[in-house]
């Protein structure tokens, strides 16, 4: 790399000084004009500093690095902050073997970089063949690129020539060769070359140790804005580096047209900020400020579409200080500066109090908003504060880092105990909450309903909060592919994220079902038919009324033609969710059939859930699952057929990919309801064993860690409960998933109730998956049910009946839906039609009705639609 050198005896010209500041290093002997670097906003500034005090003090202000003597060097700097310098004079004593051997030994290891003083025979020297094989400076280069300074890359070697020779661009290129850093005074170095001068860019190059990888020579380089997001890639010679040093603008070569003044027809242009090149010396980075429209021809700021974040808020905020219409908001925030400084305030408040992660994330963006219209009001850009944090982090003395009194004293005021009433709406379900340890004992938290207030209440209520923005974002990119791209995108996305390779998508039947035992085949036949007898007793008549004389309307229901089926699986094996949605869509008719589940490792379909599949007579197997596979089913694709409904549980990606799906008028989709993570709320009481109740939790709570597991225990005892709680532990300690049980069951909870009219109002305003009844005359409460999936009533009827082989359906709704929402059943999989037929009698009894409203709603083709029929009459 070069490093110019500027001593304070130079007077540069302005031009040459501008070109100067544009390279990565510049070296000061003088320290005012270092200081007048740091605040100019040049880039790294590197000087020769007399002692420690005074290195101190300049790398508080931002300089970037202080060259020293080994020999006073103070233990209170950061040492990554230090470059040593060894001196002619070090050399002329001492032998350059031997110096470059004290430089490995204590310069590498104490200091974040190295600086030799060398007169031009000894430069030779160092760079050709030693004794032990490798050059001098190589072996010491290869010691210091061993040495990483943390994020800031390994520690440097720079040679300064002294003596009567003067620096060539071969030597430039030895030097760059081996590695090292050439220091140059500015005075050898010219825009405009004299005798005895080095031209700037030819000196860069060479420096830089800069090469091509390109059969034509030109050097890549990648051109970035302010905060280094790409812009785009454009190429580069020795010409156009030394014309863009020149112009301190952005000049490049194009293949085309040669010599390239970006923006020189279309103004936007770019001000060159910064020069450098990669660790591997094949490109060039180009950091501008760009002018106008935008870097790509496109009129976006940079060729790969517009820019995001923090970037486009900056740009956005700087437009609208311009353009904002008069009257508008943001007219105001700039004009009065009391709303914004209230703003400001109010803002940072909110971020304070956050709590979750949802929440810290939107308030401070609400923040950043206004940060940026502060900013903007005052001309500060971004690039403006991004340097402000620069110099912070060089700051080698650090402040206490103390909250100011009168903020420490108001949030001292707003932390003090405030009654239970103020207690925050979710505080309650996220107080003290961490997974059990082995050896400790696995139990719910407990709860008073008595000592609970309101608020408190209504949190015990909340479902965890699902980042749903968050989660879209991921999900919309590959719902987007797949519509794109079809099969080739749900192939890709199989092997990324499945880990399975395919050829084909689709199977279509009839099915090659593999051989399975007798018991397992029996157990889904049984299973396949309860569950066929409960969903065809669901069927509904039509229906056909007479309103009136002569009027008759009636309803008939009608099967959805195409559905499809989501059955999460992979490694697992989920026949019983293939049951649970094939058999209503069986039973209802559908003429297509389509099921997506993800393959196993070797490609297969589970053969229990293929066998499913023949029985409920689908048509197609798509060999996928996660959002790719809704994707699939929603749009279609060449070989994936499309459907009309898509049915089925999955996790929050499956979940968003169906709602995106749903939303979206070019699919032409519906879905069954929304999901989330499995629940079940168990009513107990004395009459309760405590090992089913114990086994009901247990079975929802290994589904996963935010599985929602609820206890109501009425008017237990605290040695009733505590029966509860040892055989909870005790299941829990034997199951294969006990790791999971020890993050969901201190998440979930058992609330105390008085009395069983608690119980079901709690129950009722919560809306569980699953409702067990496991209290005395449980049977009589069913009537007090209005919100829950499914219900199971008495010590008998476990949760894992329902999902396996009673007959219901365990596709349920989550989340507190079911105040809204069905689980899967007959119903799901038809669609009711009404039609009405009217006599000549029949119109005319409501011909004077239909009239008198469609008049009201001033319609008149609707009046005349009925008029023109009772003239003919």
């Amino acid at each position: 790399m070069l490093v110019p050198k500027i001593t304070s005896t130079l007077t540069l010209d302005p031009s040459l000084q501008q070109a100067l500041s544009l390279l990565p290093f510049t070296l000061y002997t003088d320290e005012q004009q270092a200081v007048a670097s740091i605040e100019s906003g040049y880039a790294s500034a590197w000087a020769d500093i007399a002692s420690a005090a005074q290195a101190k003090d300049l790398l508080n202000s931002g300089l970037s690095v202080a060259v020293l003597a080994p020999t006073q060097l103070d233990a209170t700097i950061d040492t990554s902050r230090i470059a040593f310098r060894y001196s002619a004079a070090d050399v002329a004593a001492h032998g350059l073997k031997s110096i470059v051997e004290c430089a490995i030994a204590e310069g590498v290891q104490r200091a974040g970089a190295v600086v030799l003083e060398l007169t031009a025979d000894q430069i030779n020297e160092a760079t050709l063949l030693a004794d032990g094989g490798k050059p001098l400076l190589v072996q010491l280069v290869n010691a210091a690129s061993a040495k990483l300074l943390g994020t800031d890359g390994p520690v440097r070697v720079l040679v300064e020539l002294v003596g009567d020779g003067s620096w060539t661009i071969d030597m430039l290129s030895r030097l760059a060769g081996a590695g090292a850093d050439a220091v140059v005074s500015a005075d050898q170095l010219a825009l405009d070359p004299q005798e005895g001068q080095l031209a700037l860019g030819e000196a860069f190059i060479a420096a830089s140790g800069l090469v091509s990888d390109r059969a034509d020579g030109l050097f890549t380089t990648v051109v970035v804005d302010e905060q280094r997001v790409c812009l785009g890639v454009v190429y580069s010679n020795a010409a156009s580096v030394a014309a863009a040093l020149a112009a301190a603008q952005g000049v490049y070569w194009s293949r085309k047209r040669g010599l390239w003044h970006k923006g020189a027809t279309s103004g936007a242009t770019q001000t060159l900020l910064s020069v450098a090149v990669d660790c591997d010396s094949d490109v060039l980075s180009f950091r501008v400020r760009q002018n106008g429209a935008g870097f790509c021809h496109h009129n976006t700021r940079t060729c790969f579409g517009p820019v995001a974040g923090i970037s486009q808020l900056a740009q956005v905020v700087a437009e609208r200080r311009d353009n904002a219409p008069e009257g508008s908001y943001t007219r105001r925030l700039f004009g009065d500066e009391q709303l914004l400084r209230a703003k400001l305030l109010e803002e940072a408040t909110e971020l304070a109090d956050a709590s979750s992660k949802s929440d810290v994330a939107f308030e401070a963006a609400d923040l950043l908003y206004f940060v940026m219209v502060k900013c903007a009001a005052h001309g500060v850009t971004l690039a403006d504060i991004e340097r402000s944090l620069d110099l912070k982090h060089r700051k080698v003395v650090r402040r206490p880092g103390n909250a100011k009194p009168q903020f420490a004293a108001a949030v001292a005021s707003a932390t003090k105990p405030e009654a239970p009433s103020a207690i925050a709406r979710t505080s309650i379900l996220s107080a003290d909450i961490r997974p059990a340890q082995p050896g400790e004992q696995i139990r719910m938290r407990v709860y008073a309903d008595s000592e609970l207030t309101t608020v408190e209440r209504d949190a015990l209520q909340q479902r965890p909060i699902i980042d749903s923005e968050e989660i879209m974002r991921r999900v919309r990119p590959i719902v987007d592919a797949v519509r794109a791209n079809g099969d080739a995108a749900v192939l890709e996305f199989t092997a990324k994220f499945d880990r399975v390779k395919l050829d084909h998508t689709v199977i279509r039947a009839p099915f090659e079902v593999p051989a399975l035992s007798d018991a397992v085949r029996a157990a889904i036949d049984q299973a396949y038919s309860n569950v066929h007898a409960f969903h065809s007793a669901q069927l509904g008549a039509d229906t056909c009324i007479e309103t009136m004389p002569g009027v008759k309307c009636s309803r008939f229901s009608r099967a959805i033609e195409r559905v499809g089926l989501y059955v999460p699986g992979g490694t697992a094996v989920l026949p019983s969710s293939a049951l649970m949605l094939g058999v209503p869509a069986q039973v209802a008719g559908c003429r297509e059939i389509v099921l997506a589940t993800p393959p196993r490792s070797d490609g297969s379909i589970v053969p229990e859930v293929l066998y499913v599949a023949h029985k409920v007579g689908a048509t197609a197997i798509v060999k996928a699952g996660g959002a790719q596979a809704i994707a699939a089913m929603a749009y279609g694709t060449e070989t994936v057929p499309k459907v009309d409904k898509i049915c089925g549980p999955g996790n929050q990606y499956v979940t968003a990919a169906k709602m995106l799906a749903q939303n979206d008028t070019a699919a032409m989709v519906a879905i069954d309801m929304p999901a989330g993570p499995s629940e079940v709320l168990v009513v107990a009481d004395a009459t309760s064993i405590p090992a089913y109740v114990a086994s009901d939790l247990l079975s929802q709570a290994e589904h996963g860690p935010d599985s929602q597991v609820v206890l109501l225990a009425v008017d237990l005892t605290d040695e009733q409960l505590a029966a509860i709680e040892a055989q909870v532990h005790e299941q829990a300690s034997r199951l294969p998933r006990v790791d999971i049980v020890r993050q969901s069951i201190p998440k979930s909870y058992c609330l105390r109730v008085a009395s069983m009219a608690d119980a079901m109002h709690f129950s009722n305003a919560y809306g569980p998956e699953h409702l067990i009844l496991q209290n005395d005359r449980a049977s009589d409460y069913v009537a007090d049910v209005i919100n829950a999936g499914s219900v199971f009533v008495g010590p008998y009827s476990p949760e894992s009946c329902g999902d396996y082989a009673s007959g219901t359906n365990h596709t349920l709704p989550t989340y507190g839906f079911s105040k809204m929402y069905s689980g899967v059943n007959t119903g799901t999989f038809v669609k009711h039609i009404t039609s009405q037929e009217l006599t000549r009698e029949g119109l005319a009894n409501i011909a004077q009705t239909v009239m008198t409203l469609a008049e009201v709603e001033e319609l008149e083709a609707h009046r005349n639609a009925v008029a023109i029929r009772l003239r003919d009459m």
